[in-house]
């Protein structure tokens, strides 16, 4: 008996740990619609990485901060969706995309905190709300938000307190979706060498050596650390995990 293939929307999958999360959720035989922002190229080839793995991959550019491009991004991927598969559904929306912020309480401006909320949680909230019709029953949404959100470092404070209502909104929504049966839950990778906010934790290596040092693992993370958590909460094993906050930071902090 043949089960029907399941798809998942990751936001931010051109690159970085999203990148990661599409592989990993790929490996575990689930198709995948993705945005970028706009490196299209690089989205390109995340596409031909999926499909090489044996799954369908189809990549939308969408700007998350901008709540305006919502309707028309979930008109164009539904109606992609229902045309490969004769569903306009999908099974998980995984909120991956977005930007550092570092700065000091003393330096930052109104812009620089209005554009990490857009980014970090408005936009988070209204593209869930919008997709929420389109969630099958007894699927899942995977919120990111960070270990910084446990842990302080200094001039982090806007990102961190966004990603820290996030972790709140995580909890509503599992309430709220839970007779649905769709399972909402956060993860909150510590400190990755990634190219996120200038590449700082990859390249600075006194930064590098530092986080290693305050780390149990006794090194900085990599996105292949956290795809397959991301990836696991996406599949039956899952399946009584809700409202709940997992950090993937090798004991950064402890």
């Amino acid at each position: 008996m043949s089960t029907k293939t399941k798809t998942a929307l990751v936001t931010g999958g051109s690159r970085g740990l999203g990148r990661d999360m599409a592989l990993a959720l790929a490996q575990k035989g689930i198709d995948i619609v993705f945005t970028y922002h706009s490196n299209k190229a690089a989205a390109d080839k995340v596409v031909s990485e999926i499909q090489s793995l044996g799954r369908k991959a189809t990549a939308f550019q969408l700007d998350t901060r901008n709540i305006s491009q919502f309707d028309g991004f979930i008109k164009q991927a539904t109606e992609h969706l229902q045309k490969e598969t004769g569903s306009p559904d999908f099974d998980f929306l995984v909120n991956n995309a977005g930007t550092a912020l570092y700065a000091p309480v003393k330096d930052t401006t109104e812009a620089q905190l209005d554009d990490t909320f857009n980014i970090h949680y408005k936009g988070v909230f209204f593209l869930t709300q919008k997709a929420l019709p389109f969630i099958n029953d007894g699927g899942g949404i995977v919120n990111v938000s960070t270990g910084l959100a446990r842990f302080a470092i200094p001039n982090y404070s806007v990102y961190a307190s966004m990603k820290g209502a996030i972790e709140v909104l995580t909890r509503y929504l599992a309430v709220e979706l839970g007779a649905r049966k769709i399972r909402v839950n956060a993860v909150a990778p510590g400190a990755i060498e990634t190219d996120f906010g200038g590449g700082v934790v990859r390249d600075n290596k006194e930064m590098n050596a530092y986080i290693a040092n305050v780390t149990a693992l006794g090194r900085v993370g990599l996105p292949e650390d956290i795809g397959g958590v991301v990836a696991f909460l996406c599949t039956d094993d899952a399946r009584w995990i809700t409202g709940q906050r997992i950090e993937i930071s090798g004991g950064q902090g402890l």
